[in-house]
């Protein structure tokens, strides 16, 4: 994986119970944000079809799954914090400085690193949760312990399997995979008409129908089991009172303590 030449020794804290709201100024911020969410549908239809498709390892999927993910939080440490995002980052994480762009590419860095060590690290959820509301929208990059939610598709990796199967065992074992991998593929068209659905183009919709909208997920593995889940949220029309000018750290919202407790598994925490 490409991403997997990045270091960090940062703070998780940075990201525990935090999310980033940017404003939605106008039309032009509206489309930005709608392409940006097309992106990620059109990445959940890709990984359909690798998964579908009896000659595509597992793995390639994974792996091309969490390099789009890596080279998504670049570009937003870009845009955010210029060519030397990882000098600003860890200049905020020592103390050096104390501005918002040092929190905010502090965040995504921290994400970004915890993201490439999924490659290797199993009994990690990446478990972000996306909320739209009428002048901005949140980001919340959450990880937990464990690797599947109540609500999970489930589906195997004969790649990752260490013991070595007798003949008669392999051949089912790689059939019931592949049916599982189709199951999911099947599962992920879906989620991608979801996020599809919740994040409309402004140059289709009324304001009035796409001024709310909402989406959490779940991406997991333990052993040969891999996880994905992605489902609706209603975002809380209270939850802010003031507007935002500039993309800013905020508290968490109810939305996210909510599907923490309602997707999370008894003894799973977020880190």
């Amino acid at each position: 994986m490409k991403a997997q030449g990045e270091r960090f020794n940062g703070d998780a804290r940075v990201l525990h119970r935090r999310a980033i709201r940017t404003p939605l100024p106008d039309e032009d911020a509206e489309r930005l944000f709608h392409e940006n969410m097309m992106r990620v549908a059109d990445a959940q239809e890709r990984k359909a079809e690798m998964l579908a498709d009896p000659d595509v390892p597992l793995l390639t999927a994974y792996e091309e799954e969490l390099d789009r993910l890596a080279q998504s939080f670049k570009r937003r440490l870009r845009r955010t914090a210029g060519g030397d995002y990882r000098e600003v980052a860890m200049a905020y994480n020592r103390g050096e400085r104390d501005d918002q762009i040092g929190a905010l590419a502090s965040y995504y860095f921290e994400a970004l690193w915890r993201m490439q060590q999924r490659a290797t690290v199993t009994d990690a959820l990446f478990f972000p949760i996306i909320l739209r509301y009428p002048d901005s929208f949140t980001v919340n990059i959450r990880f937990a312990s464990g690797y599947t939610t109540t609500e999970s598709v489930h589906y195997e990796s004969p790649e990752h399997l260490s013991e070595r199967l007798e003949d008669q065992y392999a051949q089912t074992y790689h059939e019931e995979s592949n049916f599982s991998q189709r199951q999911a593929a099947e599962y992920l068209r879906e989620t991608a008409k979801i996020t599809r659905e919740e994040f409309p183009s402004p140059d289709e919709t009324s304001f009035e129908e796409r001024k709310y909208g909402g989406i959490v997920s779940a991406g997991g593995r333990k052993g040969t089991v891999f996880t994905s889940m992605l489902k609706r949220v209603e975002p809380d029309p209270d939850r802010f009172s003031e507007p935002v000018e500039v993309p800013t750290l905020v508290e968490e919202g109810e939305e996210a303590r909510r599907t923490e407790r309602e997707l999370l598994l008894d003894g799973e925490v977020i880190l």
